[in-house]
Parts: structure tokens; sequence; C-alpha cells
């Protein structure tokens, strides 16, 4: 796992959306997987800004996303599907037949994550995987004490996550109970992983999943387990880091990252 430090929440996205942008430009027809929240969006809005000013092209680009609400149908300003097609989607030139969601309204639910992972597997495997991390460490709808091994699935959102999200729906009680999300051994099946995190509530958290131990009470801590993923955090979510000055040290001296500095 790699740490990269960045001075502001807007430095860290913006970071985040330069790798994206040259996997699309090495690869066209890169197969990217997307997450949504407040610390994504300016990572899209970063992307559209680059389509709009260096021609980057989505055309080839095929996106699968972490999860949606169960209930929730696209057309509702709390889904996923809204949240994408809002941020990103609609200002880019991506083939709207090539962005993929689980359907939280599919009438079989269960059939309904087995044909998600056969689309995935069908698009060749995700190249470029997207993540945020929830307060309570999950990756996706991946709460604590989800298998590492887990593949797509209906899963019950935690109080704490529905609390988190209450804002967004205006109260706790209008919270969807439940959701469908790649499951923890889906997300680690992407070639590459990149997780974003900024600010000082996520401080511990973060410190929990690249420094403490492997835990399915802390599903991001999982991606200690892949061969390549980078945590981009801002100096805000950093200060719980007991190794931050090596990490800081590894960006500056690694060739790899001569080009982001």
């Amino acid at each position: 796992m790699e740490l990269i430090i960045q001075r502001d929440p807007e430095a860290a996205a913006l970071l985040l959306a330069r790798i994206v942008a040259n996997e699309m430009r090495t690869n066209p027809r890169t197969v990217l997987g997307l997450a949504t929240g407040n610390t994504m969006e300016a990572v899209y809005r970063h992307l559209v800004h680059m389509h709009q000013t260096s021609k980057l092209s989505f055309a080839k680009v095929r996106t699968f996303n972490l999860d949606e609400y169960v209930g929730l149908a696209p057309d509702d300003k709390n889904s996923y599907r809204h949240f994408m097609n809002e941020r990103l989607f609609h200002q880019v030139n991506i083939k709207l037949e090539n962005t993929h969601l689980p359907d939280g309204c599919a009438a079989d639910l269960e059939a309904e994550c087995r044909d998600y992972e056969k689309r995935i597997e069908k698009a060749g495997g995700i190249d470029l995987q997207l993540l945020g991390i929830g307060k309570s460490g999950h990756i996706g709808f991946n709460e604590p004490l989800s298998a590492l091994r887990s593949r797509t699935r209906v899963k019950a959102l935690a109080p704490a996550t529905i609390k988190q999200n209450a804002p967004l729906f205006g109260a706790e009680h209008r919270v969807p109970r439940r959701a469908l999300t790649m499951g923890v051994g889906t997300i680690l099946e992407a070639r590459r992983c990149l997780l974003l995190a900024t600010g000082e509530a996520k401080a511990e958290i973060i410190a929990r999943a690249v420094e403490g131990p492997i835990t399915s009470m802390v599903t991001a801590s999982a991606l200690q387990l892949h061969p390549r993923a980078t945590v981009i955090v801002d100096e805000a979510a950093a200060t719980k880091l007991k190794e931050r000055e090596y990490y800081r040290w590894i960006f500056a001296n690694e060739p790899e990252w001569e080009e982001y500095r």
C-alpha cells in the first residue's frame, strides 16, 4: 500500500483525478470502478474540467459503481445513479449504456447481484477502482464484519452509516436500510485501487485502515492485501498516522510519482 499526503482536500482530489486521467489516456478503453459521496464530487468536477479543456475522452470508457440503495429509482435525487448522472455522466462524452450501477429496484435483488458480478467479468474486470471510506471504515457499503472475500450482495446499513447519510435525506428515518454493494473480494480484484479521504473526521479511521491490523471490523484495511493500492489524504486526514514523515519521503523521492509532484 502507498500513502500520499496532499496539502488540502482540493489538492488531494486533483491528484486522484490526474491519476485517473492518465490511466484513461494510456488506455482509452479503461474500465473504471466509481464511488459516490461528498469526497468524490471534487474528483468528478476536475475530470469534467479536463474533458472540457484538454479533450479528456470518455467515449470508450466503461464504468461500474460500487453500490446503490435498495428501493430508490434511478431518477430519485438521492439515488447514486442520479448522483453520477449529475456530477459526471451527463457532463462528458461517455455512453450511458457503458455506465453500470446495481439496480436497487430489481424484482430479484439476489439475481441482480449475481448479474452485476457477471457484467464486471464480461467487461474484463475493473482496471482502476475509486474508493472513499466511511467513518466505520467501510469501503462501498461493506459494513463492519463484512467477509473479506465477499461478493456483490444485499447489505444492511449500520446505524453509524445511516446517521452519516441522514443529512442528504433530510432525516434518519428516510435513509434506506439496505443497499446493493460490491463485496470486499470484488473490490480487491480490481487491478488498481485508489482511496481518497479528507478532513480531520477521517484521521482516526484512516490510521486504523492503513497502519492497523487487517480486520473485517475495518473493511478498508483489506486494501493492505492489494498489490497496487494507493491512499490519498489531505493534511487533516493524516494527523493520526504514525509514519506520515516516511510517507512524505516516499512521495518526494520515488520516480513513479515524479510527474505528480
